[in-house]
């Protein structure tokens, strides 16, 4: 579905100010003159900056000889590649939502890549050393490097 620019306008400035108003609640650092809130409250008024312009954009739109109209279904819905390439997506993000605590990060990252990387009909040759790879090396940027603690799942007894 295409929506005018200004509906995502509205929705994008009201996250903004979503974004704004959370970040005032953050804690303060003794001795900082800038806090946790900084980036994520320049972030928020930049999603509501663009969020304005965007309604007006639509605005703009709507003003002229032929209206755009505020929503309009896209060619692609009746295109069958591009409605399972949809799927897929939608399928692979549900997929690591459910199963990334179980499985760990190694295995379902693997799995969403590869389906990923399947839907835009990559080679099985260099799908799956490129799926395992990018694994590897998202895994150790945040594992190693950033500290994150990744969920290992059945791989707990090879944990690194």
């Amino acid at each position: 579905m295409k929506f005018n620019d200004a509906v995502w306008g509205v929705l994008l400035a009201l996250l903004g100010a979503v974004v704004l108003v959370h970040v005032q609640g953050f804690p303060r650092i003794p001795g900082q003159n800038i806090g946790p809130g900084i980036f994520p409250g320049i972030v928020g008024a930049g999603l509501g900056l663009c969020g304005l312009l965007l309604v007006a954009s639509g605005l703009r739109g709507r003003r002229a000889a032929e209206p755009t109209p505020w929503a309009q279904a896209p060619a692609w819905l009746r295109a069958r590649r591009q409605l399972l390439s949809f799927a897929v997506l939608v399928g692979a993000n549900l997929f690591y939502l459910l199963a990334v605590e179980r499985l760990g990060f190694v295995l379902t990252a693997f799995f969403y890549l590869a389906a990923l990387m399947g839907v835009l009909r990559v080679r099985w040759a260099v799908l799956l050393p490129v799926a395992a790879l990018a694994t590897l090396v998202i895994h150790l940027a945040f594992y190693r490097l950033l500290k994150v603690p990744l969920p290992w799942g059945v791989l707990q007894p090879w944990a690194w």
